[in-house]
């Protein structure tokens, strides 16, 4: 699949005209850290005249018993092949690492020389190399150069990442914060970032996979720091604002964007069809709707039209009692974009948030959450990203109990979902589960752009639909007198629970309700329903105006109110290979229009879901301090003497 076609080509004689420079820095130079420590001394020897440090072998015939490295000198080749002791030839991985660092750096000074082409800086550098540079353009000068070391920092980090990230082994490495960043210009730049790798790799790389992932790692915090570096620093526009494609490598260069892998995660979970997932009629409708709107995207113009047309659920909130199917609905969501995109090729990308996530490293916890959201968000493939039970990992604000690494999950969530920097493509969605949404902070859960209330089997008919399904076939008891699974019929179920919120469910809703009604009369126009969301919120002060634009969203989704057809999903040349204007206009033909009976329900949905989660929060606050009391009360009086 092509990527964007704005990117301008980075030929490859332009990359090829850079290999010779960096196979010389993969050789050796000599550098002298100006900000960073010293490389580690040797170990300690374990008896006179046996050394602990590996020696670095040549591959080169007739050389393999001579030193790669000078005192003081810096040599990845030798450094690399070191972590195999003293084998005389360098291993395919070692190979791997060390073609993809050349790569990178070729690549990273050629996109270097073009934006110093495009800013003017090649002509002072000549100017400067003439002694003609003016003295009123020194200052110019001297910021050009430090955004060209930044520019190609960047670049070398970025291609690393992206070329070694096939071959990433199991294993994982810290390699702390860049320090020897230089911004001299892009060749002092570049000796002190391989300097420092060459630190790393010596401190960490111990075998081929820790080398890997030493490599790795370093490149990510690398990317990092420049990209901190990169937003006061000046002249960097131009960069920013432009795009460099690699065709040989699938690799775009999109400013200070990391670049990653269009690939697949392996799934290893039990997938469920639809109609093994028992009640939970409106959150399993929208769920399997969502799959199939994940599926329009359209990676040429990375764009999805139902993000542009409206109705495109970007989080949704799942939550509901234990036991009633929220894991469940995941498998089957998950199930079918899987199926889905294997018959159209997609790349399909599915993680979950968990427990694991929190570390007690201050900031680690975070850096989790962010790898977690990057990895969906990639704009190259079609991703699914599930939370479960969120009361557990994002702490509340405000909550003793909350431990740091929580409270950086919350911060890291809440500006993904709804912050200044989100963007939504529509190629991927992210679901929070929870059996106890009242525990969630305020904000992030206002941050879920539809809600699933996922209740279970409710009547008759789904208990003896959920024993039928779970029961299996090895048995003999008669059905008797019913039609399985007919109480699953999806549309019928759909509208039934839709109409079911003409009206409010919770009492203190419901209270609100009737009063603005008793007052109004019918909620028929816009003046009339706006002054019921008033109401709503004196009711409840945390009713805001996202709480306003999370409705809207609801309601253009049930514009959407339509499934794209399964047609369309198993034979992809009908819809999905189609353009993207093709496809948005053959999803705006399908498109309803807005009614006041949905925006009501909508209204009275999503305010039951707020009034739920306040009651439960507030009980359970009352309840706590009731608890509390009681155990001062029966304190005191031990204290005092009353109970001995």
């Amino acid at each position: 699949m092509s990527q964007t076609s704005d990117a301008m080509e980075l030929r490859e004689e332009d990359i090829a005209g850079h290999v010779t420079v960096a196979q010389a820095l993969l050789e050796g130079f000599d550098h002298a850290p100006r900000i960073g420590k010293p490389a580690v001394a040797a170990a300690p020897e374990r008896s006179s005249g046996i050394g602990t440090r590996r020696r670095f072998r040549s591959t080169t015939p007739g050389l393999v018993t001579q030193r790669r490295v000078a005192a003081g000198a810096v040599s990845l080749i030798g450094r690399v092949e070191g972590a195999d002791g003293d084998d005389a030839l360098m291993s395919p991985l070692q190979a791997t690492v060390l073609h993809g660092l050349r790569r990178a750096i070729a690549i990273a000074l050629a996109v270097a020389e073009n934006v110093a082409e495009q800013s003017g800086l090649g002509d002072l550098k000549r100017a400067n190399l003439e002694g003609s540079l003016p003295a009123a353009r020194k200052g110019e000068f001297d910021e050009l150069l430090a955004a060209e070391a930044l520019v190609t920092l960047y670049v070398f980090g970025n291609a690393t990442a992206y070329l070694l990230s096939a071959h990433l082994p199991e294993v994982a490495v810290e390699v702390g914060e860049v320090e020897e960043v230089l911004l001299d210009n892009g060749q002092t730049a570049m000796h002190g970032a391989l300097w420092e790798l060459d630190r790393d790799i010596a401190a960490h790389g111990r075998d081929d996979a820790h080398v890997v992932a030493t490599v790795a790692a370093f490149a990510e915090s690398l990317m990092e720091k420049v990209a901190l570096r990169a937003q006061t620093a000046p002249r960097l526009e131009g960069f920013k604002a432009a795009s460099w494609r690699v065709e040989a490598d699938d690799f775009t260069v999109s400013g200070f964007s990391p670049a990653a892998k269009a690939k697949s995660t392996k799934l290893t979970m039990t997938f469920k069809k639809p109609n093994e997932v028992v009640g939970n009629h409106i959150a399993k409708y929208q769920a399997m709707k969502l799959a199939k709107m994940l599926m329009a995207y359209d990676f040429d113009r990375r764009l999805n039209p139902f993000a542009e047309l409206g109705g495109f659920i970007f989080t949704f909130m799942g939550d509901g009692a234990p036991g009633t199917g929220k894991t469940t609905l995941i498998q089957m969501m998950a199930g079918l974009i899987s199926e889905y995109c294997n018959n159209a090729g997609y790349p399909f990308r599915y993680q979950n948030l968990s427990t694991d996530n929190i570390d007690s490293y201050q900031g680690k916890s975070g850096q989790n959450a962010k790898a977690f959201i990057n990895n969906i968000i990639d704009p190259s493939v079609i991703g699914f990203g599930t939370i479960d039970d969120i009361d557990q990992l994002a702490g509340k604000r405000g909550d003793r109990q909350s431990s740091a690494g929580q409270l950086e999950i919350t911060a890291v969530l809440m500006e993904s979902f709804a912050g200044a920097n989100t963007v939504v493509r529509g190629n991927c969605t992210f679901g929070m589960f929870s059996n106890y949404p009242e525990n969630v902070d305020d904000a992030l859960r206002q941050r879920a752009g539809a809600r699933f209330l996922v209740d279970g089997p409710q009547t008759r008919e789904d208990y003896v639909d959920i024993l039928y399904l779970l029961m299996g076939k090895n048995h003999d008891i008669p059905l008797g007198e019913h039609q399985v699974f007919e109480a699953q019929a999806i549309k019928k179920a759909v509208a039934a629970s839709f109409e079911g919120h003409l009206k409010p469910h919770e009492a203190g809703l419901l209270t609100v309700y009737e009063t603005v009604q008793a007052e109004i009369g019918a909620l028929d126009t816009i003046n009339k329903l706006g002054t019921y969301l008033k109401a709503i919120q004196e009711a409840d002060p945390r009713f805001t105006g996202r709480a306003i634009k999370n409705i809207t969203d609801a309601v253009k989704v049930r514009a959407m109110d339509f499934e794209l057809p399964d047609e369309w999903m198993e034979e992809p040349e009908l819809f999905l290979f189609k353009g993207y204007d093709e496809k948005k206009a053959m999803i705006e033909e399908m498109r309803q229009e807005i009614t006041v009976e949905m925006v009501v329900q909508e209204i009275n949905r999503y305010a039951d879901s707020e009034f739920r989660y306040a009651d439960k929060s507030d009980e359970m606050a009352i309840e706590n301090a009731v608890r509390d009391m009681q155990r001062m009360e029966a304190a005191k009086k031990r204290y005092l003497g009353g109970e001995g």
